[in-house]
């Protein structure tokens, strides 16, 4: 499994205690990663079920200290600290201890308790216990709610370089959820027990960002997601959005409800349904990320099966052979849909997405950031949209050698060679009528790429 829990000198956060007690439990994760490679099962599981005693003694102990400590020096933080520490010590150890006796250890039951530890553990070490000593957290206190997204996107840069060092920037502010390499698509839900408010913040990984971020951390020696993997970036990614939402008071007292992972069709669909509150994207140097907010009235019947103790190491499983499955088969042809019409964008991936993979837009600002982002092998361009229009985005797609030999398709209501001519020169690869049978446009796709 190679899985292991790289300490790096940068965790360090300068109190001796603190930092000994964290590198003693990155210690006893790894002891239980080694444990859970014997080749004798019943020596495995007996292992591993005297180790994980031994970690939560410890880690509840490590919880007083620290409280302790925090409490000498007046930190300001402490009473967060404590329901931090509240909660991973009543909620996630004992969802996962249940799990663990209902399955009598078994493997599967155990790789999920190492993989919430490990990315629970390297959540908080290099979040919340680093604010103790002031490192990163400080220059967030004073942003202001009414610039919320900018104060966001300054968070999250922060934190992204934080946690794992990445110089990041926001590429950007209006992300309309275009795919980017292989995506990894995490929602979580959020509210509070007063109100009936929910929140939903939805992360998209790259997924050569989390193999280059959480894989390193643990020690991960192959470039594809694994179990383990998913598992621990699931529970750092909750301590990163926990982080990110201490910082904005209309979430105050919110508290994680639901957690599912999307794949991109579901993702895409929310997109194509509601516009996000809060809509960003980054580049971190090691792969793109984004972090959206979507309004609580959305998705009245749910998107993806909820993550919860008993059911997370299947749904896991299922998402990786899934993805894997489709990653197998040949890829499809990449078709990029522009059109500022919901009808036309839904009616095109009703009548393609078969045969094709369907991405669709609706300006051709978003177009050219997609076609950036993920290049398609044919573009459906509506000719006339506001602000953007067709020729403007062909336009520049022809004046950028990276996109000049990209074919586009005009969709348009008008076909008579006066509307037409001012885009000869720049060589469309044809026109297709919007008022067209659904079979013949269908036709005219399928003998483009025969050709």
């Amino acid at each position: 499994m190679n899985n292991r829990l790289t300490w790096k000198e940068e965790y360090n956060i300068g109190v001796e205690d603190i930092d000994r007690d964290h590198q003693r439990l990155f210690k006893i994760i790894n002891r239980l990663f080694t444990f859970r490679e014997e080749e004798d099962e019943k020596k495995s599981q007996w292992a591993c079920r005297e180790g994980i005693k031994f970690f939560k003694e410890h880690a509840m102990k490590h919880f007083t200290d620290e409280e302790n400590y925090m409490a000498s020096i007046q930190y300001g933080g402490l009473k967060m600290h404590q329901h931090i520490h509240k909660g991973f010590r009543e909620k996630t150890l004992p969802a996962l201890e249940k799990e663990l006796e209902q399955t009598e250890y078994s493997s599967d039951a155990i790789d999920h308790f190492l993989g919430v530890c490990a990315g629970w553990l390297i959540g908080h070490t290099l979040t919340e216990d680093m604010a103790i000593t002031g490192g990163g957290m400080r220059k967030w206190v004073n942003l202001l709610p009414e610039e919320e997204i900018a104060a966001k996107k300054k968070v999250i840069i922060q934190l992204l370089y934080d946690m794992f060092h990445l110089e990041s920037h926001a590429i950007s502010e209006a992300y309309n959820g275009e795919k980017f390499g292989t995506g990894v698509y995490y929602r979580l839900v959020y509210g509070t027990e007063q109100e009936e408010k929910k929140w939903e913040i939805i992360l998209v990984f790259e997924e050569k960002l989390l193999v280059n971020t959480v894989g390193k951390i643990m020690g991960i020696k192959t470039n594809k997601l694994d179990t383990m993997l998913v598992n621990a970036a699931r529970y750092t990614a909750q301590q990163f959005v926990g982080r990110v939402i201490k910082h904005f008071p209309a979430m105050e007292g919110c508290e994680m409800k639901e957690e599912n992972l999307l794949n991109y069709e579901q993702f895409q669909e929310i997109f194509e349904r509601e516009a996000p509150q809060v809509s960003l994207l980054f580049d971190t140097g090691e792969g793109y990320f984004s972090y959206c907010v979507i309004a609580p009235h959305l998705l009245e019947d749910g998107v993806g099966t909820p993550i919860e103790a008993q059911n997370a190491m299947t749904e896991i499983e299922k998402y990786l052979s899934e993805r894997e499955e489709s990653q197998e088969q040949e890829p499809k042809r990449k078709i990029l849909v522009v059109d500022d019409s919901m009808t036309i964008r839904q009616g095109m991936k009703t009548l393609l997405s078969e045969e094709y993979d369907v991405a669709l837009v609706s300006s051709g600002v978003a177009a050219i950031r997609a076609i950036t982002l993920d290049r398609p092998d044919l573009v459906l361009l509506d000719y006339e949209m506001p602000v953007c229009d067709g020729k403007h985005v062909l336009e520049m797609l022809r004046s950028d050698e990276e996109f000049v030999d990209i074919p586009v398709i005009f969709l348009t209501s008008r076909t008579d060679p006066e509307s037409l001519k001012g885009v000869m020169s720049l060589k469309p690869a044809g026109y297709l009528s919007k008022y067209l049978k659904q079979a013949d446009i269908k036709k005219r796709v399928d003998e483009f790429f025969a050709q």
